[in-house]
């Protein structure tokens, strides 16, 4: 879907969203009022300028206009992998662009997250996951990091992580497994502004994210472990 198309759909009553290079930025029009959006475009790797404009983007909204919801749409194939930013601290502009949507959140911001592309790897932890609700248009793809990946930094065979993930969602990229984890609130079909005015006119929740992965059955052991914890850490068991 282009990103014309989208912005279409989401906003029947039209918006001011403008393309900046890979970013998106603007406002849209919904029955809940104007929506501030941000986001990415064209699976675009993000580095430290971009990292930072986007940082900067929800800082300005947070000062600027007190309680408006957020749209963050994600479309990005993760962090820039170049020496430049890695040695400028890649890590950290990331962080701070997580801190800054925690901010948001805290100030009184509804943060809603759309992934209508790629979602991969730390930009997609920093700008997606972050969010109060994360849903995705039908046929996105999500992973945090691909099997070869994984592959090479834990030093298990390929081919026994890709046996595993046959059976765990928790270690198999895509979308339906997103969804299964709890992740993925919900994956949105046309018209996509009837799923963006359901998410915006829920009331803000504790993060359900492991229970929902526990009900669907993508994750068994998250939900009652952390239950576990509280119960030891509340009563000093």
């Amino acid at each position: 879907m282009s990103v014309d198309e989208l912005l279409r759909q989401l906003f029947p009553g039209g918006h001011a969203v403008r393309r900046e290079g890979d970013l998106l930025v603007g406002t849209g029009r919904s029955p809940a009022g104007e929506i501030a959006v941000l986001g990415l475009c064209d699976g675009v790797d993000v580095g430290v300028e971009l990292a930072l404009r986007l940082a900067t983007e929800v800082l300005r909204v947070v000062r600027d206009h007190p309680g408006r919801p957020i749209l963050t749409l994600v479309d990005t194939r993760g962090q820039r992998m170049s020496k430049r930013d890695e040695v400028l601290g890649l890590n950290g502009y990331l962080g701070h662009l997580a801190a800054c949507v925690e901010l948001a959140r805290q100030a009184g911001h509804k943060i809603v997250a759309l992934v209508h592309g790629q979602a991969a790897s730390g930009s997609f932890l920093a700008l997606g996951m972050m969010a109060d609700e994360i849903h995705a248009v039908d046929g996105a793809s999500l992973s945090v990091m691909n099997l070869p990946a994984m592959s090479k930094v834990t030093k298990i065979p390929l081919e026994r992580l890709e046996r595993l993930s046959r059976g765990s969602p928790v270690l198999a990229p895509g979308l339906a497994n997103y969804v299964a984890l709890g992740c993925v609130r919900s994956i949105w079909s046309a018209p996509l502004a009837a799923g963006l005015e359901a998410a915006l006119a829920r009331p803000v929740e504790p993060d359900r994210r492991a229970r929902r992965g526990l009900e669907r059955g993508g994750r068994t052991l998250a939900e009652p472990v952390a239950r576990r914890v509280s119960v030891t850490t509340t009563h000093g068991e």
